[in-house]
Protein backbone atom coordinates (compact mmCIF):
# COMPACT_ATOMS: atom_id res chain seq x y z
CA UNK A 1 0.00 0.00 0.00
CA UNK A 2 1.11 3.41 -0.79
CA UNK A 3 2.30 5.66 1.50
CA UNK A 4 -0.35 8.53 2.11
CA UNK A 5 1.26 12.25 1.98
CA UNK A 6 -0.34 15.17 3.20
CA UNK A 7 1.33 18.32 1.25
CA UNK A 8 0.70 22.22 2.02
CA UNK A 9 2.41 24.47 -0.18
CA UNK A 10 1.56 27.69 0.32
CA UNK A 11 0.98 31.22 -2.38
CA UNK A 12 -0.58 34.70 -2.40
CA UNK A 13 -4.11 34.92 -2.44
CA UNK A 14 -5.82 37.98 -5.00
CA UNK A 15 -5.01 40.87 -2.12
CA UNK A 16 -0.81 39.50 -2.07
CA UNK A 17 -1.48 38.15 1.29
CA UNK A 18 0.42 34.47 2.14
CA UNK A 19 -1.94 31.45 2.08
CA UNK A 20 -2.18 28.01 2.34
CA UNK A 21 -2.76 26.55 -1.82
CA UNK A 22 -2.62 23.31 -1.43
CA UNK A 23 -3.56 21.29 1.47
CA UNK A 24 -4.31 17.59 0.24
CA UNK A 25 -3.11 14.33 0.17
CA UNK A 26 -0.87 14.36 -2.54
CA UNK A 27 -2.68 12.27 -5.95
CA UNK A 28 0.00 12.31 -8.43
CA UNK A 29 1.15 8.55 -7.41
CA UNK A 30 3.25 6.20 -9.71
CA UNK A 31 3.52 2.20 -9.04
CA UNK A 32 6.90 1.60 -10.16
CA UNK A 33 5.86 -1.01 -12.99
CA UNK A 34 8.14 -4.13 -12.85
CA UNK A 35 8.95 -3.62 -9.10
CA UNK A 36 6.11 -4.59 -7.11
CA UNK A 37 4.94 -2.13 -4.16
CA UNK A 38 7.55 0.09 -5.32
CA UNK A 39 5.95 3.47 -5.59
CA UNK A 40 6.90 7.48 -6.23
CA UNK A 41 4.54 9.88 -4.99
CA UNK A 42 5.65 13.46 -6.87
CA UNK A 43 4.87 16.26 -4.45
CA UNK A 44 6.43 19.01 -6.48
CA UNK A 45 8.92 20.28 -8.94
CA UNK A 46 10.23 23.29 -10.67
CA UNK A 47 12.05 23.29 -14.01
CA UNK A 48 13.89 26.71 -13.97
CA UNK A 49 16.79 28.18 -11.74
CA UNK A 50 16.54 30.39 -9.71
CA UNK A 51 12.61 29.26 -9.47
CA UNK A 52 9.64 30.78 -10.31
CA UNK A 53 7.46 31.18 -7.23
CA UNK A 54 4.96 33.07 -9.42
CA UNK A 55 1.51 31.36 -10.16
CA UNK A 56 -1.04 29.32 -8.80
CA UNK A 57 -0.47 25.97 -10.98
CA UNK A 58 -0.43 22.66 -8.91
CA UNK A 59 3.59 21.64 -10.28
CA UNK A 60 3.12 18.15 -8.90
CA UNK A 61 0.94 17.33 -10.97
CA UNK A 62 2.87 16.57 -13.86
CA UNK A 63 3.90 13.38 -15.22
CA UNK A 64 6.22 11.47 -13.21
CA UNK A 65 9.67 11.14 -14.01
CA UNK A 66 12.93 9.69 -12.40
CA UNK A 67 15.51 12.66 -12.77
CA UNK A 68 14.69 16.79 -12.72
CA UNK A 69 15.13 18.41 -16.38
CA UNK A 70 17.85 20.96 -16.65
CA UNK A 71 17.98 23.61 -14.16
CA UNK A 72 15.08 21.50 -12.45
CA UNK A 73 14.12 20.40 -8.55
CA UNK A 74 11.78 17.06 -7.16
CA UNK A 75 9.88 16.77 -3.95
CA UNK A 76 9.19 13.43 -3.75
CA UNK A 77 8.22 10.72 -1.24
CA UNK A 78 9.46 7.11 -2.47
CA UNK A 79 8.12 3.86 -1.33
CA UNK A 80 10.85 1.08 -1.32
CA UNK A 81 9.20 -2.44 -0.54
CA UNK A 82 10.96 -5.17 1.30
CA UNK A 83 13.22 -7.33 -0.99
CA UNK A 84 11.47 -10.34 -1.43
CA UNK A 85 13.98 -12.02 -3.91
CA UNK A 86 12.07 -11.22 -7.03
CA UNK A 87 13.79 -9.74 -10.05
CA UNK A 88 13.14 -6.14 -10.55
CA UNK A 89 11.88 -5.88 -14.46
CA UNK A 90 14.34 -3.27 -14.98
CA UNK A 91 13.37 -2.33 -17.91
CA UNK A 92 9.44 -1.96 -17.13
CA UNK A 93 10.93 -0.03 -13.91
CA UNK A 94 12.77 2.67 -15.67
CA UNK A 95 10.47 2.87 -18.65
CA UNK A 96 7.82 3.84 -16.14
CA UNK A 97 9.74 6.56 -14.99
CA UNK A 98 10.52 7.93 -18.17
CA UNK A 99 14.37 7.46 -17.48
CA UNK A 100 17.22 8.11 -19.33
CA UNK A 101 19.65 6.68 -16.84
CA UNK A 102 18.60 2.99 -17.06
CA UNK A 103 21.66 0.56 -15.23
CA UNK A 104 23.81 -1.41 -17.60
CA UNK A 105 24.02 -5.02 -17.63
CA UNK A 106 26.87 -4.86 -15.09
CA UNK A 107 25.10 -2.49 -13.14
CA UNK A 108 22.04 -4.77 -13.00
CA UNK A 109 24.24 -7.73 -11.86
CA UNK A 110 24.84 -6.39 -8.92
CA UNK A 111 21.48 -4.99 -8.31
CA UNK A 112 18.20 -4.59 -10.21
CA UNK A 113 17.71 -0.56 -8.93
CA UNK A 114 21.42 0.26 -9.50
CA UNK A 115 21.27 3.55 -10.98
CA UNK A 116 22.19 6.86 -11.15
CA UNK A 117 21.21 10.48 -11.77
CA UNK A 118 22.63 14.06 -13.28
CA UNK A 119 21.31 15.47 -9.73
CA UNK A 120 22.17 15.79 -5.97
CA UNK A 121 19.90 13.91 -4.16
CA UNK A 122 18.74 14.72 -0.34
CA UNK A 123 17.18 11.92 0.91
CA UNK A 124 15.46 11.29 4.10
CA UNK A 125 14.39 7.62 5.37
CA UNK A 126 10.94 8.25 7.14
CA UNK A 127 9.93 5.31 8.28
CA UNK A 128 11.33 1.81 7.99
CA UNK A 129 15.01 0.83 6.97
CA UNK A 130 16.92 -0.29 4.16
CA UNK A 131 20.59 -0.95 2.74
CA UNK A 132 22.14 1.73 0.13
CA UNK A 133 24.39 -0.62 -1.98
CA UNK A 134 27.50 1.13 -3.92
CA UNK A 135 29.44 0.09 -6.45
CA UNK A 136 31.85 -0.61 -3.04
CA UNK A 137 30.22 -1.96 -0.08
CA UNK A 138 26.79 -0.44 1.62
CA UNK A 139 25.46 0.70 4.69
CA UNK A 140 22.36 0.30 6.27
CA UNK A 141 19.90 3.31 6.63
CA UNK A 142 17.54 2.87 9.58
CA UNK A 143 14.35 5.81 9.91
CA UNK A 144 16.16 9.53 10.36
CA UNK A 145 19.00 8.88 8.24
CA UNK A 146 20.03 11.92 5.89
CA UNK A 147 21.27 10.84 2.55
CA UNK A 148 23.26 13.19 -0.25
CA UNK A 149 23.71 11.43 -3.18
CA UNK A 150 25.76 12.93 -5.60
CA UNK A 151 25.02 11.77 -8.72
CA UNK A 152 27.02 8.36 -7.75
CA UNK A 153 25.71 4.98 -8.81
CA UNK A 154 23.44 3.20 -6.26
CA UNK A 155 21.03 0.87 -5.70
CA UNK A 156 18.18 0.57 -2.53
CA UNK A 157 17.58 -3.01 -1.20
CA UNK A 158 15.27 -3.05 1.76
CA UNK A 159 15.90 -6.47 3.25
CA UNK A 160 13.55 -5.53 6.66
CA UNK A 161 10.52 -7.20 5.73
CA UNK A 162 8.81 -4.08 5.93
CA UNK A 163 8.37 -1.09 3.41
CA UNK A 164 10.73 1.61 4.05
CA UNK A 165 9.59 5.39 3.15
CA UNK A 166 11.97 7.79 1.99
CA UNK A 167 11.44 11.73 1.51
CA UNK A 168 13.69 12.93 -1.94
CA UNK A 169 14.82 16.30 -3.26
CA UNK A 170 16.67 16.16 -6.43
CA UNK A 171 17.95 19.18 -7.55
CA UNK A 172 19.53 18.68 -11.44
CA UNK A 173 23.35 18.80 -11.21
CA UNK A 174 26.11 18.41 -13.94
CA UNK A 175 26.84 14.85 -14.32
CA UNK A 176 30.18 13.18 -11.85
CA UNK A 177 33.66 13.50 -13.82
CA UNK A 178 34.02 9.74 -13.51
CA UNK A 179 30.60 8.72 -15.09
CA UNK A 180 27.63 7.99 -12.86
Amino acid sequence: MTFKVRRFVTGLDAKGQSVVSFDDVASNVLPIAGWPGASITEIWTTDEMPIDNDGDADRGARPIRHDPTPNGTIFRVVEIPPDDGAPIDVDAAFASMGSHNKPSAEDSAKHGSMHFTNSVDYLVVMAGEMHMVMEEGEVLLPTGSCIVQRGTKHAWVNRSGKPCVIAAVLVDAMPIAAGG
